[in-house]
């Protein structure tokens, strides 16, 4: 299993509707909002990085109101 935080920014007031339509997506684990420079901390698993790609790709930053993502591999150390 691959997983990751995607930290996502929001158009203004959006907020809260990302985050609503974010927690429906399979894949994503936890999503909060938080304060500072992004909007959304997503933290996602898939199968293998080709999935995971697919997940931020084509499902998260289709949803209306993400401005920009930034994904972080989890990596064990």
């Amino acid at each position: 299993m691959v997983e990751a935080y995607v930290l996502i920014q929001t158009e203004v007031g959006k907020s809260k509707q990302v985050l609503e339509e974010v927690r429906l997506i399979k894949g994503v684990t936890q999503a909060d909002d938080v304060t500072g420079p992004y909007d959304i901390v997503v933290r996602v698993g898939a199968e293998n990085v080709d999935r995971l790609g697919g997940l931020v790709v084509t499902e998260l930053q289709s949803i209306d109101g993400i401005t920009r993502t930034l994904t972080c591999p989890v990596i064990n150390l």
